[in-house]
């Protein structure tokens, strides 16, 4: 599977890109848009599998932390740029994104938050999992992503993908 096709897995993240041109106020601070623009565009780069800009927008130090069942494979945490990018085929070898929708996102200096619902299959059962939501906190610093902190309700995805 080629490194695009993997990140393909995000499917419509891309519409972080839409919801990100709308969502900046013209109220926000520099440090607070810059964050936000980063980490709108890194969900858009994520979306489109795009991993040279992905690579681009990550911090060599960065911490990608999915909260959830330690028994699936892609619980992390997964701590710097090159363990994460190594992470990513093995979320799309056992996840398959089938709706995402962002419907909030807030910023305040190096921080960001998303929220969101998605649905998707877990591919060890062929199960879909049934609509859910999500919430991400992500810092950034120097425009690069330096945190990616996940939330979704881990009970009904682990749930799918052990129901076999």
């Amino acid at each position: 599977m080629q490194r695009r096709d993997v990140i393909k897995v995000f499917l419509v993240a891309g519409l972080a890109a839409g919801l990100g041109a709308k969502a900046g106020a013209l109220n926000m601070d520099r440090t607070t848009q810059a964050s936000f623009d980063t980490v709108m565009a890194f969900m858009d780069a994520m979306g489109k599998g795009e991993m040279d800009k992905m690579s681009a927008l990550m911090a060599d130090d960065m911490v990608w932390h999915n909260e959830g069942d330690p028994s699936l494979p892609w619980i992390g945490p997964w701590e710097g740029k090159e363990a994460i990018l190594a992470f990513l085929p093995i979320f799309g070898e056992n996840f398959q994104t089938t709706q995402w929708e962002n419907t909030d996102a807030f910023a305040s200096g190096d921080t960001v938050a998303v929220f969101g619902k998605m649905n998707g299959i877990t591919m060890e059962s062929g199960k879909t999992i049934g609509e859910f939501t999500f919430a991400l906190r992500a810092k950034v610093k120097d425009g690069k992503v330096v945190l990616w902190n996940w939330f979704e309700d881990s009970f009904a995805v682990s749930k799918a993908y052990h129901d076999h």
